[in-house]
């Protein structure tokens, strides 16, 4: 099941919330993960051309939308995700809200699944983990000095113009991730919500 903050957004009044709530698979609430309405952290990241990237700069008019993945290199559930979310690219960009993957893969890794999938969407390198602790996402299950260290809770965060978190989605385990559907709904909700 998806565990999201969307709860947040209720309590904060804003009206198109519920409209993505009120579907099935949702869930409100998510022990794990930043805080909707928290301010997000200032993070950097590496391009698959290996230049360093902050937040800011990857954040469109209403935000930007981070799906935070285990590994592209061994996963299946995160490839698989990171595939289909090339369906939510176009959509969310148009919405102003610019999707950006990030796992701890070295930048080699990212630029060879992109080309293999022809993906059209940012992809960024993590590779101390910096981004994913900062957001609250590290997977601590995993043991230290493993290949499997520094690896996230898969979660879609989305940060708002602001640097706000605005909303997170994420599933109960890593198998499931959270349909397009639902990350494309949530941009255009939470756009309704700003009046935008």
């Amino acid at each position: 099941m998806i565990r999201t903050s969307l709860a947040a957004l209720i309590l904060a009044g804003l009206a198109a919330a519920p409209a993505v709530a009120e579907q099935d698979q949702i869930q409100v609430g998510a022990a794990i993960g930043p805080e909707v309405g928290s301010a997000a952290p200032d993070v950097s990241l590496v391009r698959p051309d290996g230049t360093e990237v902050s937040l800011d700069a990857l954040t469109g008019t209403n935000g930007v939308a981070i799906s935070f993945v285990r590994s592209l290199d061994w996963c299946p559930y995160c490839q698989k995700q990171a595939a289909e979310l090339e369906a939510a690219n176009a959509p969310l960009e148009a919405a102003g809200w610019p999707l950006v993957l990030v796992s701890y893969d070295d930048t080699e890794t990212l630029a060879d699944f992109a080309a293999k999938k022809e993906l059209t969407y940012t992809l960024a390198s993590d590779p101390d983990s910096a981004a994913i602790m900062a957001f609250g996402l590290l997977n601590e299950d995993m043991p230290k000095g493993s290949k499997y260290w520094g690896v996230p809770h898969p979660a879609i965060v989305f940060v708002d113009a602001d640097g706000t978190v605005a909303a997170v989605l994420r599933e109960e385990g890593y198998k499931d991730r959270p349909p397009v559907e639902v990350v494309t709904q949530t941009a255009i909700d939470l756009n309704e919500a700003a009046g935008s």
